[in-house]
């Protein structure tokens, strides 16, 4: 006699074409039951296209008669619901958190990787989308810079291995073009890199999954929400009036109706100049209270305040993160920064239903 643990075990040696997870930790095994010789279980999938249909049944039949030749076997196929777990096409990751900004240079990037190593470094599983693809600057932030991603082909199909950076995993455009080299696409041709990059990479399963964006709100943002649930976005932006009107505009993307991203917190970069010799002086050399004014604006939580640090730039353009560094003026801003995105992520999920794909329909 058979367990339902031996037929688990069995599955997770296959893997799902598109998310390259097993298909039990991927959530589209489930109901399993054993009734004398039959072995019955549901299949969730994220849509009954005929093609990625036939190919998970005929891998799941098989598998189970190549292991247990004395049992036959009945499958269930049903279509997951919107906005469940597993209609997403990275099931495995818990929390997706778009970091964003209206205009570039407020330091968007080095807060999402000195958020991300924080929370790694707070004992989470996190992971760093590069999306920003005319200007990926995180793999030089991470000492990646001349990196290529592996190549694993599961069931035919093609997967990008993230590389790891001090245990977080990451993909970049940065690791497909030289440092040098221009990136000049069109919309399309964006919006297909970052579908690669979500599809199309074998990402281990992970508490909360980073994505730092380009400025603004143009087709990798739109591409980003009509692809996967973002559960949240945290807006980036710096005391200067110019750079909280720009932060206005692109956070009312994701507060749009049809969008419906939660803003769950927003970053105060630069808030003052603190020289290295003298570590309590304070110069507001943007002004005050923008991070305020924008989280009135979204209605949300201002998450934290990064100073300006001179050794903060150093760090990042030798890839060493002020996030893992031993002076507390360097990581404390980062590990608060962290604290609340978590307390703010979990108010967020337990209060509000789960963020689902934009839908594009014609009329």
């Amino acid at each position: 006699m058979i367990e339902i643990a031996d037929v688990k075990k069995a599955l997770a040696n296959l893997r799902d074409p598109e998310t390259g997870q097993d298909l039990i930790a991927s959530g589209r095994i489930k109901d399993i039951n054993i009734r004398g010789q039959y072995v019955q279980c549901t299949m969730v999938l994220p849509s009954l296209q005929a093609t990625y249909k036939e190919s998970l049944y005929q891998a799941v039949q098989s598998e189970i008669e190549k292991q247990f030749p004395d049992y036959q076997v009945h499958i269930h196929m049903e279509v997951a619901a919107a906005g469940s777990t597993a209609s997403s096409p990275l099931p495995h990751v818990k929390n997706i958190v778009a970091v964003a900004s209206g205009k570039g240079g407020v330091g968007k990037s080095t807060i999402s990787v000195n958020l991300a190593l924080a929370l790694h470094k707070a004992g989470w599983k996190v992971g760093i989308l590069d999306a920003d693809l005319y200007g990926p600057s995180i793999p030089t932030m991470l000492d990646l810079t001349h990196a290529k991603p592996k190549v694993e082909v599961i069931q035919g199909a093609h997967k990008l291995i993230p590389l790891e950076a001090y245990g977080v995993p990451v993909i970049s455009m940065g690791f497909i073009v030289e440092p040098e080299q221009a990136v000049v696409l069109r919309g399309p041709r964006l919006g297909g890199i970052i579908k690669q990059f979500i599809t199309d990479c074998l990402w281990p399963p992970l508490d909360i999954l980073v994505v730092d964006l380009p400025p603004g709100t143009g087709d990798i943002q739109l591409t980003l929400v009509q692809s996967i649930p973002v559960t949240g976005a945290i807006m980036v932006t710096t005391p200067q009036q110019v750079a909280v009107a720009d932060a206005i505009k692109a956070s009312s993307m994701f507060m749009l109706d049809n969008v419906a991203v939660p803003i769950i917190g927003v970053v105060e970069n630069m808030s003052w100049f603190t020289p290295v010799e003298m570590p309590d002086k304070k110069y507001y050399l943007f002004g005050k209270g923008g991070g305020e004014r924008l989280a009135h604006y979204t209605q949300s939580t201002l998450l934290g305040k990064v100073p300006l640090i001179q050794a903060v730039q150093e760090l990042s353009d030798r890839g060493k993160p002020a996030a893992l560094q031993s002076d507390p003026l360097l990581y404390e801003p980062f590990k608060h920064l962290a604290e609340q995105t978590i307390k703010q992520l979990q108010v967020r999920n337990d209060t509000l239903k789960p963020t689902e794909v934009v839908r594009i329909t014609t009329s």
